[in-house]
Formats: structure tokens, sequence, C-alpha cells
């Protein structure tokens, strides 16, 4: 029995043996496959850091308005008996546009000034009487009181036949008008939209601590939607005087030409304030910044000779991102005028990461074909 176990014993002492030394093997073969293993090379893109100008702006928004601008609306009802102007056309100041059934008033305009030439003579001829002392002076002032009062019957019929006539109050151009010939008018019907697009204005507002960088007479460039590529250049013109309490802004107004009437009121725009060029700055793409909570910064490659050749390393170097605009980024930082900094492929990369630089093939025009 006891011979047994013995045999038992060496048995599984053997065979445990072999399992660990297999083991063992394995792992010390797997190391060695995992040294002789090459070190990843990533591919990116790079540029090469040369220093620039950069226009910093004051970046705002707003909505464009008219030079001027008007609803026409009737002072007195009636009913419209002329339309004296085509839907979207243009029209001079003091043009009639909307004509109100005036007949009445006419008639008696016409009354009033057919009386007034007798009412004149007699008061005249009083006047003559009284000077030689003929009549009393409560008849002359009598006379005169008629005459004046039907003078001032005559001003006033032709104020309410004026009211009746609706007239351009400058020149601009015309809306489509909401009435129609024989259509009663109450008071304070909207007629049509009347707009001054020669020149546009836009209001917008900038927090109270960009006051001591703007000054009247300053350029800005407004970008609309329905142009988003062309900027239409115009210049502050006022600046509110006081700064809004509860929210800390202050409003600015500029003008804006607009000789192709392209840009029509109402319209959102985006408003960059033009501030004075800044020289020799370093302007990376925004693909080339890594932006994390802790701060940002940039890949800069570095090439060593390794084993008798070169080798592009990156070297995370930190940045401060002073300002943005569309797709290039203000940097400063630790950098140099002639780096290459990493554009593209940053993702997979940490410090000292072994890299190769390919062709951005974005930015790589493409070659015509031979014709």
């Amino acid at each position: 029995m006891k011979k047994w176990f013995s045999i038992m014993f060496i048995i599984a002492v053997i065979a445990f043996g072999s399992v660990i030394a297999f083991n063992l093997f394995v792992e010390h073969k797997t190391a060695e496959a995992i040294a002789n293993i090459p070190e990843a090379k990533f591919p990116v893109t790079a540029t090469k850091l040369t220093p620039k100008g950069w226009q910093p702006t004051i970046d705002a928004i707003g909505f464009v308005e008219p030079n001027q601008g008007v609803t026409l609306a009737n002072e007195v009802s009636g009913i419209v008996t002329s339309i004296d102007f085509d839907n979207g056309s243009n029209v001079d100041k003091g043009a009639l546009l909307i004509g109100l059934d005036s007949a009445v008033q006419i008639a008696n305009l016409k009354t009033s000034e057919v009386q007034l030439p007798a009412l004149q003579a007699d008061y005249e001829r009083l006047n003559r009487l009284y000077k030689q002392k003929s009549v009393s002076r409560q008849d002359l002032d009598n006379a005169q009181s008629k005459y004046l009062s039907m003078q001032a019957d005559i001003d006033s019929l032709k104020a309410t036949i004026a009211q009746r006539q609706i007239t351009a109050p400058f020149s601009g151009l015309v809306g489509i008008r909401n009435v129609n010939l024989g259509q009663y008018l109450q008071v304070g019907t909207d007629i049509v939209r009347l707009e001054d697009i020669s020149s546009m204005k836009i209001r917008f507002t900038i927090p109270q601590t960009q006051i001591s960088k703007i000054n009247v007479g300053q350029s800005i460039h407004v970008f609309v939607d329905a142009y988003p590529e062309q900027p239409f250049i115009g210049t502050i013109s006022a600046i509110e005087p006081a700064v809004f309490y509860q929210s800390g802004l202050i409003q600015v107004q500029a003008n804006i030409p607009n000789e192709d009437s392209l840009l029509r009121s109402g319209m959102f725009a985006q408003v960059a304030i033009i501030l004075p060029e800044l020289k020799d700055q370093f302007v990376l793409p925004q693909t080339a910044i890594n932006f994390a909570l802790y701060g940002n910064s940039v890949y800069v490659i570095n090439t060593t000779e390794e084993q008798g050749k070169p080798v592009n390393r990156v070297e995370q170097v930190n940045v401060d991102v002073i300002e943005r605009q569309g797709s290039q980024a203000l940097v400063s930082g630790k950098l140099q005028a002639g780096q290459q900094i990493v554009t593209s492929g940053l993702v997979r990369l940490s410090n000292k990461s072994k890299v190769s630089i390919v062709a951005d093939e974005i930015n790589t025009p493409t070659a015509l074909p031979q014709l």
C-alpha cells in the first residue's frame, strides 16, 4: 500500500512539474516575441509653424434694419378709390400711393372757395368805410370774422382731403399691399410696408469689458446666411451712452452700404468688429489642437537619430488658445518658428510616440489629367 502511494505521488509531482515548466516556457517565448515586435509608427499630417499676421475681432450677433422703414396706415376711414403703385416697386418721396373717397370734402371745398371772394370784398369795403367813420367797429369785426372763418374752413377742408391721400413720406421700396379697390378702411389699417434700403443699419450688443476697444467710425464685417461667404463692410455709427445694468451689455449701431440691395431688413447677421492686426503670431488649424479639460496641447515633431537612422517622435507641448476664427486658432506657448506641428492623427498619439509624416490629401491639390 505504501509502495503504491509513493508511485502515485511521484507521478503527480512529475505531472505538476511538467505543467509549470510548460507555462514558464510559454511566458518566456511570449515575452521574447513581444520584445521583438517593432515599435508602432503612426501616420500623421503636419504643418510648419510660421509666424503670420492675425486679425483679431469682437464677435456679436444682431438683426439688419432699414435706413428708414414704416408700415403706412390711414388717418381717416373711407373707401379706396385709387391704388397708384405696383407691389415691390420703388417710389419717390411725396408720390401718391392710395386715394380714399373725398368727393364730399371736395364739394364742400368748392362751396367755400366760391364764397370766399365775396366775404373778402365785403371785409375790404367795410374796412374802407370804417376809416371814413361811416360804419361801426362792430360791423368791421363781424366782416373780418366771417372772412377769416371761411379761410380757416378752406384750410381745414384741404387738410381733410390731404389725409385721404396716402403719400410716401420718403423714397424707398414698397412691399405687397394689403388693400384693394373699393375696400372700406377703418382708421389705422395697415396698407403697405415702405422701406429705404439704400443703406442698412444693424444693432448689436457687446460686453462692457470691450468698450475700450471700439469707437465711432470703426470698421465691421457683417455676414448673413443668404450670402455666407460675402462680408458686408460697414462702420460703427453710434454707441449707447449707458450700459444695461441687468446684463452688463452695451448696444452698438452700425451703418452698412447696400447699393446692390442684397441686404433686407430682419436678416439675422453675425458681426465682426475689426481690431488692429497682430503681427508675427502663431496660427494653427484647430485640428492640430488637443482640447482637454486639464489644458490644451499640440504635438511637436522632433527628428532624432536612433541606431543610425532618423526617427520622428512627437513631444506634447501645452498651449493657450487665445482666439478662434473659423478653422484657425491663435495660440501661444513654448513654440518656435520652423517646428513641425501635427495637424491630424492626434487621437492615437502620446508623448514620445513614433510618427511618419504623410501628405495631407485634403489640402493637397489633385493633379489634373493630361489631355
